[in-house]
């Protein structure tokens, strides 16, 4: 499923899939609808800046708005894959990260990558969320989900 608004996926893919009550988000950036950055920026002398607490807080409100499309919000996250370009940004990415999630969130690996798929990128991220369909019940309580159209 594509998301009207935001960034196209650079490839042939969607921003996320469902399967039953798991969503799956496919690795998301900080890209911008119109192909700039969050976190990117460039003085008059073609000095590039990037900020790696900016690109990680567009990412995380990125799938924020990608689950919101599907009826879902972060607290629905149950698994987390981080790739950083550079460990050393370890430290800003996790302040950032603990804004939206603490000790009872998602499960979460974060690793380091040689690139992603633009030189201004720091950081993708997916994930994994648990919304179940509307009408299904759920295992762990028994209870019915319904949600409104």
């Amino acid at each position: 499923m594509l998301v009207e608004g935001k960034a196209r996926p650079r490839g042939r893919f969607p921003h996320l899939r469902r399967a039953g009550d798991l969503v799956f988000v496919s690795g998301t950036s900080s890209r911008r609808p119109d192909g700039t950055f969050v976190g990117a920026s460039a003085d008059e002398a073609g000095t590039t800046s990037l900020d790696i607490e900016a690109q990680t807080q567009a990412v995380i409100e990125n799938i924020r708005d990608l689950l919101a499309a599907v009826g879902g919000s972060l607290a629905d996250v149950v698994n987390i894959s981080t790739f950083l370009v550079n460990m050393n940004d370890f430290g800003g990415y996790n302040e950032v990260y603990a804004r939206y999630f603490d000790e009872t969130g998602p499960a979460r690996t974060t690793v380091a990558v040689h690139q992603l798929p633009h030189p201004h990128l720091l950081i993708e991220i997916s994930c994994v969320a648990h919304i179940p369909l509307a009408g299904t019940t759920t295992a762990a309580t028994g209870s019915v989900t319904v949600t409104e159209s």
